[in-house]
């Protein structure tokens, strides 16, 4: 991987935001290109998948585009990942939104709607503390709390421990960023979140340049 400017694909499968991640991304310092060319994600050093939205919309774009086969050679191969909000969720094993839809399966655990109550506010939106943990290169960049801004609706169950890189509380704790050797990824928008979210892909450029 080049030392000074890895080549970051963002990937555009049709789930919106994406032009403003590859502005963020731009202001750390990181050559960025947008591609749907499920073909093309081999070529670069590191991939970035954010979206918002459905999930079984997502899945059914990744797949019809053959970016899901994609993602997950490219996992399976060692190459950084980091998800952004739908691109943590497709990570998983699968998702309750509108029925049950098959994710990646590169992780396990699943996908479910934050439980009725009426004191919580579903979706969950604005700014909320994320609380870091374990030993991931990214997350030891970064102080230790953080508040980062969420739009979602939909959260993360059943993950491994081992895999949770970050928790937040709303009705309850739920997993805000999950971690596994070239994977990163989190439920929030970094994109979003002025100066806690540069303070994070800075961290995820210097891991890249560091690889």
């Amino acid at each position: 991987m080049s030392a000074s400017s890895p080549r970051i694909a963002v990937v555009d499968y049709g789930a919106g935001n994406i032009r403003s991640v590859a502005k963020a991304l731009e202001r750390s310092a990181l050559a960025v290109e947008v591609t749907s060319d499920a073909a093309a994600l081999a070529h670069f050093d590191a991939l970035v998948v954010p979206g918002v939205g459905a999930f079984a919309d997502a899945m059914a774009s990744l797949r019809a585009k053959g970016i899901g086969d994609a993602l997950t050679e490219a996992i399976a191969g060692g190459k950084p990942y980091l998800g952004l909000c739908l691109g943590l969720q497709v990570l998983f094993e699968s998702s309750d939104e509108h029925g049950t839809t098959p994710g990646l399966g590169v992780l396990p655990g699943r996908v479910a709607r934050f439980p009725a109550n009426q004191a919580l506010h579903v979706p969950h939106i604005g700014w909320n503390q994320v609380r870091w943990a374990g030993a991931h290169p990214i997350a030891a960049q970064l102080p230790r709390e953080d508040a980062f801004y969420f739009v979602h609706s939909y959260r993360v169950v059943d993950a491994a421990p081992s895999d949770v890189a970050g928790a937040t509380d709303y009705g309850g704790e739920f997993v805000s960023a999950v971690a596994r050797d070239h994977v990163f990824a989190v439920q929030f928008h970094p994109e979003k979140s002025q100066s806690a979210g540069k303070r994070l892909l800075d961290a995820f450029a210097a891991w890249l340049r560091a690889c």
